[in-house]
Parts: C-alpha cells; structure tokens; sequence
C-alpha cells in the first residue's frame, strides 16, 4: 500500500477542525453569551453593558451642572463684593492721599488714609478732629478738590491767634498733637458762626485753612480721618 499521503502526528477526529477555538477564554477577558437557534450562533446583549451607558451619560451631566452652579455661584459672588465695596466707598469709608505738607508732621505728602464718612452722622463734630472737606471756592484746583484739616473753633466760639498760639473764648488752647516749637499764625479774634467750624492745618506757618477762608460749613465735611494705612511702616490711628 502506498503511504505517501498520510501525515505524521496526531490522528484526526471527524468533528476536531470544528472545535479548534472553541475553549473557554484564558485570564479576564470577558466574551459576551452566545446562544444558538437551529444550530447558528447568535449573540446576546450583556445586560450590564445596557445599563453602564445610562449611568455614564448622568455622571457626565451631573458633573457639568456641578461645574455650571460652582460658576454662577463665583459670578454671585464677585459681583455682591463689587456692590459692597461701592457701598463701602459711596456711605461709609474711602480712601484719601496727602497731597501736601500742610499737615506735618501729622501726616506728610502722598500718605494715605481712611476717612469714616459716617461719623458726623452719628455725632457732633469734635475739637481735634482730623477732616476731609470739600474745598471752599477759591482754594480747590484741578488736582485738589478736597482738603484735610484739623479741628480747632466750633460753632459759636471766638477763636484768635496771637503770640503764636490759639485763644478761644479768651483761653490758650492746649494742643498735645503739635510739637512744642509750632507756633501759629496770629490772627485777630473772630467768631465762629452757627454751623460752621474753624479749621487748621498742623504745619501752621504752611498752609492754607481757615486763616484763609475763614470758618467752613460743617455740611461741606466729608468724614473724619481715623486712620493712616500708609506707609505701613506707620500705619496707626489718627
């Protein structure tokens, strides 16, 4: 008999080709169930992966509406601090700068302080008092509008500079806030109209106040200066 066309190896088994492939999966790799009507294959939907889809597709719109509120919520927010500080600035506090030396040594040129616009609101205004005012006619200029000053003739008194130091009502003011060698203008006594208040500079032989213009309406008062923020080096209460 010729053997010539018999291969070596393994007898073959009607059925085997068939089955070649046909073993389980190795390891984790899922396959998905396979049924078979009338002997074809057909596969069938894994219930999981239906259900993964849905879940997704929320997790993702639940993320973007986080992210949408967390944004509305920083707009809110930036705009009632803008809205604040307006009403900050327009009722309560504001900011001034020192353009001159009419202060020293008090304050000196291009300090800052905060002026509380509320407080002749609340009460009287006080001898010693430190003051922002808008500037009587004749002394503003296109860079100054408002003046800050100090206190020192209220309604009603009779204020006078002579030998170098303030009388009122006939009496030497006492003056701590000035250093002991300040000497200021004489002037002769004047008196001190209802509503208005008399005002000077602490650089006395420097600067243009009252001495000038004369006493000034209270209503033209912006707020009284309570604090220097700068230079920080000499931030402190006024």
């Amino acid at each position: 008999m010729d053997r010539s066309d018999i291969s070596a190896g393994t007898p073959r088994t009607p059925g085997a080709a068939a089955e070649v492939g046909s073993q389980p999966p190795v390891g984790d790799v899922a396959t998905p169930p396979v049924e078979r009507v009338d002997g074809i294959p057909i596969e069938v939907p894994d219930p999981t992966a239906a259900e993964a889809a849905p879940a997704e597709a929320l997790e993702k719109k639940r993320q973007k509406s986080s992210r949408k509120k967390q944004g509305y919520e920083w707009l809110i927010l930036v705009a009632a601090s803008l809205a604040v500080a307006l009403v900050v600035r327009g009722f309560l506090i504001q900011a001034f700068y020192i353009p001159s030396e009419s202060m020293v040594p008090t304050l000196v040129k291009n300090d800052r302080v905060l002026v509380n616009k509320l407080s002749y609101k609340l009460h009287d205004v006080h001898r010693g008092d430190i003051v922002v005012f808008k500037a009587p006619e004749g002394a503003a200029t296109a860079q100054v509008k408002d003046l800050i000053k100090r206190v020192v003739g209220l309604p009603g008194e009779t204020i006078e500079g002579r030998n170098g130091s303030i009388f009122v009502d006939g009496k030497p003011l006492d003056e701590p806030y000035l250093p002991p060698d300040v000497r200021s203008r004489d002037f002769p006594p004047e008196k001190i109209p209802p509503h208005k208040i008399y005002v000077l500079g602490d650089n006395r032989q420097d600067s243009r106040d009252s001495t000038f213009f004369h006493a000034i309406d209270e209503g033209a008062i912006v707020g009284r200066a309570f604090v220097k923020i700068w230079p920080l080096n000499d931030l402190g209460l006024l």
